[in-house]
């Protein structure tokens, strides 16, 4: 039997080890030729009657698989198009109906083989590799910090469609089934195993020997549907049990969609209509719901920004080429407030030493004290264990004293946002600094190549923007000063991918892109809650549109005061007309007359009580001094006002040159604040709708709210031309 990506052994007690390793990929992905090699297994094992049963695990360290390579499905949309235009519609569909369920075929075949399979599991096993765990007869998960279960396809735009809202629906009660096919989350070991999604949990060394165990213990090859007299954990959908479950999963997937999210109604009606049949026509249903949602636009560009996309960034697409990989020992951190402390904290979590240095060291010890907290509350969920944080704090050194970054090899300062302060910083750190490091700057505010202008040596001077909190938040902005040089930027790379986080590589402008795009939607909050708005219907509005948050919690959470400063910074540098005077006068009444800076102090937009949830200020309609009637407002309009100048502004900085890369633009805008996940991005959301439909949505917003929707010179071109932001740069790609 030849297979390409399985090792398949045959032990001295009859059963059978296939060790899925792919010689040319660092995890294991199914890939057409997986599927044609676990054929050819799943035949050998039911045909061989000298074998027992089969085990299957991985050959990869610390990880068992991620699931499907989705680039396979985006070829099956492109062979569907192709197969339209050919022959039309109903063959193509049908074409297109059964390669995205051959897997689900494949997987249901081992599982009612007739031959007991069991699978073994370490690190992480997700998606379509779940689902191959789920139709074998038996699950041995490691104990390994490492290990991870799930089904997370509906992060991008997806649902399990190889079996998997079937078997879950049918191992665990509905209610609980539903939430975790409605959040996608990477489940560890004792929770699987209690939430009856594996068998047992074993140390990593010794899973192979349990599943064997298993088999030769007379481990049975049918799955609890297929056997007789099984019964469905909450019982029939129509059953008063069943009848609790389905009008409150309506409801919750509502307020937490907002109907935005056509795979995750899905799986609702793919666990509801699958419950009332057996498993073969079940599984059928589940397909032509796959099928459905894989040709839809919001799994086109969710699939490209944060499947496709992300994987390019992570890999390095905007590393220069002929520069040699970094190999970072040591990173300096100067400043050890919030921000630093955190930069710190996840520079030393990835395994490199790290210096922390402030005015004195009782200020830099305080920063330390973050990263000891961090992982206690690690500790305290089980997620880590006292040596973990031994080991973690032995990487960071407290210092007041800038000589310590003597063996740096890249320097980072998070001081206080001023440009003098910032230059006296500069100037000691590099003092110090040896001649070949990089210095970054993770000013969120400051022009870089101002800031490089004060550097002997700009072109090892580069922005690293975090965005807070630094220890959950994915995105990391990488700004190239005018002078910054490609050793700089490669260094920056490796250290953003280093610490597991996303890099995106902007030119330097004032707020950057993610904070210009943020500042809109900020802004138009407050110009809604100054039209006379209900803030509560702003902030609704908002989470309709896909956003995580509204405008006025963001603006809380980010600080009002902060916010008028920029406002006011901006005026001073670029004059009156720069600034919106609505806007100013909001900012300058909450801070300066009401003394409300947001959650720091507990007054902002929303009040912020000790004990109990934040509730709205009822003093913002005397600010605005007009209420409108909610019910004569119109939603969609509010909805494409809040979306549409987070996308304007992106297009504005394409046209600037500040953001050169559509992947950057899209997955910035997801990862970095939030830009409603369907759409696929900022740029996604224009190339979504047509340059053309979305120029006239923005002369038609600029008629009724002013200038500030005017579309830029290059959006009314691609109109013209019927381009997408996409195409261009393919386009040019080639060109070059």
């Amino acid at each position: 039997m030849e297979l390409a990506n399985f090792r398949f052994d045959i032990d001295a007690d009859g059963v059978a080890l296939a060790t899925w390793d792919m010689a040319d990929r660092s995890m294991n992905v199914i890939t057409p030729q997986v599927m044609e090699d676990l054929g050819k297994l799943i035949d050998e094992v039911t045909s061989n009657d000298a074998i027992k049963g089969c085990v299957i695990t991985s050959g990869k360290d610390g990880s068992f698989s991620g699931g499907a390579d989705l680039t396979m499905l985006q070829g099956l949309g492109l062979a569907y198009a192709k197969l339209v235009k050919q022959q039309g519609e109903e063959p193509a569909m049908q074409f297109f109906f059964d390669e995205s369920r051959r897997l689900s075929l494949l997987y249901r075949r081992l599982e009612t083989c007739g031959k007991p399979f069991a699978a073994a599991i370490n690190g992480v096993c997700l998606g379509g590799a779940f689902e191959l765990a789920l139709s074998c007869h038996y699950r041995v998960v490691s104990d390994d910090k490492a290990t991870r279960v799930g089904l997370p396809e509906v992060k991008v735009g997806l649902f399990p469609g190889a079996g998997g809202t079937q078997r879950v629906a049918r191992l665990m009660p509905t209610g609980d089934a539903l939430q975790m096919l409605f959040k996608g989350e990477q489940i560890r070991p004792a929770a699987a195993k209690s939430m009856n999604l594996v068998h047992e949990v074993a140390p990593k060394a010794e899973i192979v020997a349990k599943a064997k165990a298993w088999i030769l213990a007379g481990g049975v090859a049918k799955a609890p549907w297929d056997a007789e007299g099984y019964r469905l954990p909450s019982n029939k959908v129509y059953s008063p049990q069943g009848m609790m479950v389905w009008p409150a999963a309506n409801a919750i997937y509502r307020r937490e969609t907002q109907n935005n999210y056509p795979a995750i109604k899905a799986v609702l009606h793919a666990v509801y209509e699958g419950l009332q049949l057996p498993m073969d026509l079940a599984l059928k249903v589940e397909s032509r719901w796959f099928a459905k949602i894989l040709r839809s636009p919001e799994a086109a560009a969710m699939i490209r920004t944060l499947f496709v996309s992300m994987q390019e960034l992570n890999k390095g697409a905007r590393r220069p080429v002929g520069v040699p990989a970094s190999s970072l020992k040591k990173v300096g951190v100067i400043g050890a407030g919030f921000m630093g402390a955190s930069v710190a904290y996840v520079t030393a979590n990835a395994g490199i030493d790290v210096v922390l240095i402030d005015r004195d060291m009782e200020a830099a010890e305080k920063g330390k004290a973050y990263s000891h907290k961090l992982v206690t509350d690690q500790i305290m969920k089980g997620r880590a264990k006292t040596a973990d944080r031994d080991a973690l704090l032995a990487r960071i050194t407290p210092s007041a004293d800038y000589g310590s970054l003597a063996d740096c090899d890249l320097v980072i300062e998070a001081v206080f946002e001023d440009p003098k302060v910032k230059a006296e910083v500069i100037a000691r750190a590099e003092a110090a600094m040896p001649e070949g490091a990089i210095f970054g700057s993770n000013t969120s505010t400051l022009p870089i190549t101002g800031l490089a202008d004060t550097a002997k040596r700009p072109e090892q001077f580069i922005g690293i923007h975090f965005f807070s909190p630094v220890e959950k938040m994915l995105l990391v902005e990488v700004i190239m000063a005018k002078q910054t040089g490609d050793k700089a930027l490669a260094l920056a790379l490796d250290y953003v991918r280093a610490i597991k986080k996303t890099p995106i590589v902007v030119n330097d402008a004032r707020g950057f892109y993610a904070n210009r795009c943020v500042g809109n939607y900020i802004r138009e909050g407050h110009l809604m809650l100054m039209e006379g708005v209900p803030p509560a219907m702003i902030e609704n509005v908002a989470r309709m549109a896909g956003m995580p948050v509204g405008p006025l919690s963001l603006n809380d959470e980010v600080a009002i005061d902060l916010a008028l400063k920029i406002v006011k910074a901006t005026k001073a540098q670029l004059g009156d007309a720069a600034v919106d005077p609505v806007q100013e006068k909001l900012l300058t009444t909450l801070v300066e007359t009401e003394g409300r800076l947001g959650r720091k102090n507990r007054k902002g937009f929303y009040d912020y009580p000790e004990k109990g949830p934040k509730t709205l200020w009822p003093g913002l309609a005397a600010i605005a001094g007009q209420q409108l009637d909610p019910d004569a407002l119109d939603v969609e309009e509010l909805k494409q006002r809040l979306l549409v100048t987070q996308a304007l502004e992106a297009a504005r900085s394409v046209e600037e040159g500040i953001v050169t890369d559509p992947r950057e633009a899209d997955v910035g805008s997801i990862i970095g604040f939030g830009f409603a996940p369907y759409t696929g991005g900022t740029l996604s959301y224009i190339d979504g709708m047509g340059a053309k439909a979305f120029v006239a949505l923005c002369e038609k917003l600029a008629a009724k709210y002013g200038a500030r929707f005017e579309p830029n010179a290059q959006l009314r071109e691609m109109a013209a031309k019927g381009e997408t932001f996409y195409g261009r740069a393919a386009g040019a790609r080639r060109a070059a």
